[in-house]
């Protein structure tokens, strides 16, 4: 069986932080009163000396999480081609930067790194040395439109067979196994007058996989204004949806998940999500040998203490079954 821990990314609470309402150590101490056990952070966002860590602001962070009781577990590295303004980075130099992320989170602490798959297979085959010399393991993101299966992840995990190395591997994140279209950008496109009628189409063209050109023009054809064209693009992309997730891959890849992002949108009342069904995925992990922490992951910007207290409520309830 597992041994399932359940954490917060602090990026949960980035509107709120952006804004000014919180602070940095507002957002660590919100998780730990909301009975996270550990939580994963951004590092271009809430890092202050991102991205490098110095002594003034490690010492910060043991401060907080030995104030708190609470462990910095992850750190979120971003795989950024765009730095230059002339031109993309090169592979080599993506896998330098990411040497820079991985030596800030061996300094903080952390057992895992989240890099996201702009960083390729052979890069990540590359860093999977330095990944052993640092005590850190790195989990590459699969995230929507991706799924455990798709071609290209099946790239990285011929890499962490041909390596054997145990500090590479996945983090799966939760929006690759949605089932309905998302409740936010729905809601969004209803209220800038979005006829429900062509929102429904748009998610009847995601479900029988017509293909996007295909579907877009269907839907241009049938009056889609602006609003119902923006939420379609979220339904192919970033927030897509199946009538049959990815178990199965799932199942294969749990030797090789590092570590879970917990995606939300929107959390009922009743503590079930809105177009993710936890209900399904959580007794695959329980299941499973898996031994680390699933991320409570907010992406939404409203209510996000409230929805990230109903999520670890939800998970709660579904682990105890």
């Amino acid at each position: 069986m597992a041994n399932i821990k359940l954490g917060v990314s602090l990026f949960s609470f980035s509107t709120d932080y952006v804004k000014g309402i919180l602070t940095l150590e507002d957002c660590i101490r919100t998780a730990a009163e909301l009975g996270a056990e550990g939580f994963e952070l951004v590092g271009s966002q809430m890092l202050p000396t991102y991205p490098f860590v110095s002594d003034k602001v490690l010492d910060e962070f043991t401060r907080m999480t030995n104030a708190y009781g609470i462990k910095f577990v992850s750190y979120g590295a971003n795989t950024d081609r765009g730095m230059r303004s002339d031109r993309n980075l090169t592979e080599d130099e993506m896998l330098q930067s990411t040497i820079i992320d991985l030596k800030t989170a061996n300094k903080l602490g952390c057992e895992v790194m989240r890099v996201q798959y702009l960083l390729s297979p052979a890069a990540l085959e590359k860093l999977a040395p330095y990944a052993e010399n640092y005590g850190v393991k790195i989990g590459v993101e699969i995230h929507n439109p991706q799924t455990p299966t798709s071609p290209f992840m099946q790239e990285y995990m011929e890499v962490f067979e041909k390596t054997g190395s145990k500090f590479i591997g996945f983090t799966p994140d939760f929006g690759c196994f949605a089932t309905r279209p998302n409740k936010v950008y729905w809601d969004q496109a209803i209220e800038n007058g979005a006829p429900v009628e062509l929102l429904e189409m748009a998610a009847q063209l995601r479900y029988d996989e017509v293909p996007r050109d295909e579907a877009r023009q269907r839907l241009l054809d049938a009056g889609a204004d602006g609003a119902v064209m923006g939420a379609f693009q979220g339904m192919y992309g970033f927030v897509t949806f199946y009538r049959e997730p990815d178990f199965e891959g799932l199942k294969k890849i749990m030797p090789y998940v590092v570590h879970f992002h917990g995606k939300f949108h929107y959390m009922h009342e009743s503590l079930e999500e809105a177009s993710i069904p936890y209900d399904e995925i959580l007794p695959i992990i329980q299941n499973s040998n898996f031994n680390g922490y699933i991320m409570s992951e907010y992406e939404a910007s409203k209510n996000a203490i409230e929805m990230t207290k109903r999520h670890l409520q939800m998970e709660r309830k579904l682990l105890v079954k």
